[in-house]
């Protein structure tokens, strides 16, 4: 499984493959042998109220300076006019923020000396330090907590995730404020919808509030976003591949943090991520989560992806150390708009962007919106079979792909770069695997590729979902945990729409 060849996989599931233990009996063909009746009783409610009538005493939390008050948000539920589009001055300051830099790349090393331990047998290695409490563990000792970033990598990993959380909350609140009820409606998503949506732009006031607590007075701030939808279906499809790169670039860096502490908080908000990212693909009409892992990515991925959204931040707002890779377009990107994606048109894109919408305003006859056909229909469901597939193994993927030294992200003032040579694969990163198909060149900066058959267990095929699509000039192998280290190879990058 570790061994190379013209389909080159490296299965990060496999270093973790161990032998069964046997099962016991169960039953067979999904029968359990219960009665399949149905828990209901008596004729579906068509009345409802009075309500019962129950003890209650006036309750408000506490605030100001009563104990136990919240802190004050760093954003508030925006009520006002806000502004978009894009970039029109001149960048005062370009590139990334740096200093030193010790080597061109970080050389791969051998097993860390630490890691040891091994358990044949399931006994306790080491003495309890408490009753119930085996041996090890970080931050297990009764310190106390620190709930602050320990490091630069921490700073610059929770200010990246700052700033995806700060677009979270302009962009879902931007939805809700150019499109109306009747635009919802026309794409299946009713005034509870819209709710949700609402929600979760509050989610994102306390996301912002917790990581500009963590990073302190020089967390970045808000900014003003260059959006590519222009229908509520795009805005959907936008914010499902916002909130795919945003969750994805978290899980590629929270067990690297210095503080365990922070890592701690990070999860319980990206876990909310998730949600969300779900959340808009069931409003999207697509299976909720086709995957059994979700994907982990380096943080100069996740900050490829969201800079071209951001069209200026207010002056001195912090920089990241953060790398813009050139743009990488999948030409023949599916459009889950279609009833039939086979018949999507080249660049059916609402723009020239990694993460851009598919088109929504395509023929009615062609659209499977509103059929309500199982296997064709895409209207907001719970989750969604298609009898044609967005993709699949073997499909040829036409690519083109920019060169270095784009003005891109705030104010025009970071710059796309590579240190790559001439692109020879294609790198297709989902679940637990990175999988390496060759790069057919057809001219300047435009080849192919075939979406491999790779799988992260047997019978679950690793492409699948929104995932992610790298053109590198090696077949490098890695692992989740040291994922980053493709950065030096990588010369374009894109999201590819597998399901």
């Amino acid at each position: 499984m570790f061994s190379k060849s013209i389909l080159a996989t490296a299965c990060f599931a496999a270093v973790a493959v161990s032998a069964p233990a046997p099962q016991v009996s169960g039953y067979a063909n999904a029968d359990a042998g219960l009665s399949g009746k149905s828990s209901s009783v008596g004729s579906i409610a068509t009345v409802f109220g009075p309500d019962s009538q129950i003890p209650y005493t006036p309750t408000a939390p506490p605030s100001g300076t009563q104990p136990g008050a919240a802190p004050t948000r760093v954003s508030s539920n925006p009520t006002g006019v806000t502004s978009h589009g894009p970039y029109s001055g001149t960048a005062t300051t370009t590139g990334a923020v740096s200093n030193t830099v010790l080597a061109a790349s970080i050389p791969p090393l051998p097993l860390n000396p630490t890691a040891t331990y091994y358990n044949a047998d399931g006994k306790l290695k080491n003495a309890q330090p408490a009753p119930y409490t085996p041996y090890g563990g970080l931050g297990t000792n009764g310190t106390l907590p620190r709930y602050q970033v320990n490091s630069d990598f921490d700073f610059e990993s929770i200010a990246l995730g700052l700033y995806q959380e700060w677009i979270e909350l302009d962009l879902f609140n931007n939805g809700l404020a150019i499109f109306s009820a009747e635009d919802f409606l026309a794409a299946g998503l009713t005034a509870e919808d819209r709710a949700l949506i609402a929600f979760m732009a509050q989610q994102e006031t306390g996301h912002a509030e917790l990581l500009t607590n963590m990073l302190g007075e020089a967390a970045p701030v808000q900014c003003t976003y260059d959006y590519p939808f222009t229908n509520v279906r795009e805005f959907i499809d936008f914010n499902q591949k916002l909130t795919r790169f945003g969750e994805s670039g978290v899980w590629g860096f929270i067990n690297h943090l210095d503080s365990r502490e922070v890592g701690q908080l990070l999860a319980q908000s990206i876990a909310t991520e998730a949600r969300q990212q779900m959340s808009f693909r069931q409003m999207l009409g697509l299976h909720a989560m086709p995957v059994w892992f979700e994907t982990g990515i380096p943080q100069s991925w996740a900050w490829t992806y969201l800079a071209p959204y951001i069209s200026s931040c207010p002056e001195n707002n912090t920089r990241l150390a953060w790398q813009n890779f050139p743009a990488l377009h999948i030409l023949n990107q599916a459009n889950p708009n279609r009833f039939s994606p086979n018949d999507t048109a080249l660049n059916e894109v609402v723009g020239n962007r990694t993460s851009d919408p598919s088109k929504a305003d395509i023929p009615v006859e062609e659209s499977c919106v509103n059929v309500n056909v199982t296997g064709y229909g895409c209207g907001p469901a719970i989750s969604r079979n298609r009898s044609e597939p967005l993709s699949f193994p073997g499909k040829q993927v036409f690519l083109s792909w920019d060169t270095p030294g784009s003005p891109v992200g705030p104010n025009n003032s970071y710059v796309t770069s590579s240190s790559a040579g001439p692109p020879v694969f294609a790198a297709w990163v989902s679940q637990l695997n990175l999988t390496y198909t060759p790069l057919v060149t057809t001219g300047a900066n435009t080849g192919y590729t075939f979406q491999p058959a790779s799988e992260v267990y047997a019978g679950e095929g690793a492409a699948n979902d929104t995932m992610f699509l790298a053109l590198t000039d090696t077949d490098l192998f890695l692992t989740p945990f040291n994922l980053s280290m493709i950065n030096p190879h990588v010369a374009a990058l894109g999201i590819y729409q597998a399901g």
